[in-house]
């Protein structure tokens, strides 16, 4: 296969992946939801930074970003967990129409 349709497929998949993840952060209202859709947001950039480092024909350096992002990723998504289960256990819920009461 040509390698220029290999990065055609690639950035298809990139942009799907991007918008999915975008429509469900502006449509859902579940906090977990929201969270895969911000993984995939971020699946979509660590996609993209992968083919972008094959197409460029220097690899590693993109590989040894992702990885990079892949664990800022789970701290990220460790910390957001821990705050949807403390707002979970506060609320009742997890729609986010009912944190606007939230005060401090």
């Amino acid at each position: 296969m040509n390698p220029s349709a290999i990065w055609l497929n690639d950035l298809a998949i990139v942009a799907a992946l991007f918008l999915l993840g975008l429509v469900g952060l502006l449509v859902m209202r579940n906090l977990v939801k929201l969270l895969i859709c911000a993984e995939l947001l971020t699946k979509g950039v660590t996609l993209a930074l992968i083919a972008s480092g094959f197409a460029r024909s220097n690899p590693y350096v993109m590989q040894s970003v992702v990885v990079t992002l892949i664990v800022i990723e789970v701290v990220i998504v460790a910390i957001a967990l821990a705050l949807v289960i403390n707002l979970y256990r506060q609320t009742g819920s997890l729609d986010i129409r009912k944190l606007t009461d939230l005060k401090w």
